[in-house]
């Protein structure tokens, strides 16, 4: 199985620099008072693409060989990876294809395109998107980058932790959303390699609870495909490489509703001044909703994932 270390971690911190935005770590006192913990929320949200997508991406692109980024790459992807891979083609001077859901968001989806990406639509209900990305790639030659199951993009992702442990170097306890479970690997393996009694806690909807049930069972378990607000965690089974890095390291997985997460998106709104989509808020939602076990007088990272959510999807979910 692929393993991914902290060295890993730090040389694609290295292959970013400069490229991906170092974002800011930023403190609430009414959270703080709301959770009973002193909170410092890492803003993915203000990642480029607006998500932390974009180090995975980068990192895995940046290490195409120069004739493989003139053929171009495939991805398949909710929205955010779909961003991510589409900008870093364009960054390095290559192409993308990405096979995105038909439901797919307008705003995620006018973004993949802005970027210069050609798109293929699938149905997320009755179609595999990993074999319609792996028979795109080889049909036209291109390199497949996944949203997680790829070591170069779980290290991409871990950046984010690693520069929030700079920042904050004596966390007690590190909340990280998880989808396919690409974010929380890295971030485990940062938080597990630099100081093993960080306790890391992973956050899904209760609709997509794969990753919950999985560290149960002990082995992966696929669910019906999740129906909840948070597309961007609509995972129904974790992937092999993230999930032999969590059962490993990740402490426990909590989960949070729907309204919940409305919640989360309201506070931030009204409290951080920021915008964050559904599943870019299941972290603050976990922490909120009090979700999260034996917080009280810790010092808590949470990583704000993303933000990618139009003005009228915005305000459909808060209305």
């Amino acid at each position: 199985m692929v393993e991914v270390g902290l060295a890993d971690v730090r040389d694609a911190a290295e292959r970013i620099r400069g490229v991906a935005h170092r974002t800011p770590v930023i403190t609430s006192r009414t959270l703080d008072a709301a959770v009973g913990a002193e909170v410092f929320l890492k803003c993915e949200n203000l990642q480029r693409v607006g998500a932390f997508k974009f180090r995975g991406a980068y990192n895995a692109v940046s290490r195409l060989s120069p004739e493989q980024l003139a053929r171009g790459i495939a991805a398949f992807s909710s929205g955010n990876h779909a961003q991510a891979v589409a900008l870093a083609a364009r960054e390095l001077g290559s192409s993308a294809v990405i096979v995105m859901p038909a439901d797919t968001p307008a705003s995620k989806l006018d973004a993949v395109r802005g970027y210069g990406a050609e798109v293929v639509f699938y149905d997320r209900y009755t179609e595999d998107r990993e074999a319609l990305g792996r028979k795109l790639a080889a049909d036209r030659g291109l390199a497949l980058i996944p949203p997680y199951e790829h070591a170069d993009v779980i290290a991409g992702q871990g950046t984010a932790a690693l520069e929030l442990f700079e920042e904050v170097p004596d966390l007690d306890v590190l909340v990280v959303p998880v989808g396919g479970g690409g974010l929380m690997a890295g971030s485990a393996t940062v938080a597990k390699g630099l100081d093993d009694r960080v306790r890391v806690v992973g956050v899904e909807p209760e609709a997509g609870d794969d990753t919950k049930r999985s560290l149960v069972a002990d082995e992966r378990v696929n669910i019906p495909v999740p129906r909840t607000i948070a597309d961007g965690q609509a995972a129904n089974i974790p992937g092999e490489i993230t999930f032999s890095i969590n059962r490993r390291l990740v402490d426990e997985v909590v989960l949070v509703s729907d309204d919940e997460l409305r919640d989360a998106l309201r506070f931030a709104f009204d409290r951080l001044k920021s915008v964050l989509e559904p599943s870019g808020a299941s972290g603050l939602a976990a922490l909120l909703s009090k979700r999260v076990p034996s917080v009280e007088g810790a010092r808590v990272g949470v990583i704000l994932s993303g933000g990618n959510v139009g003005w009228k999807r915005f305000g459909e979910l808060l209305g």
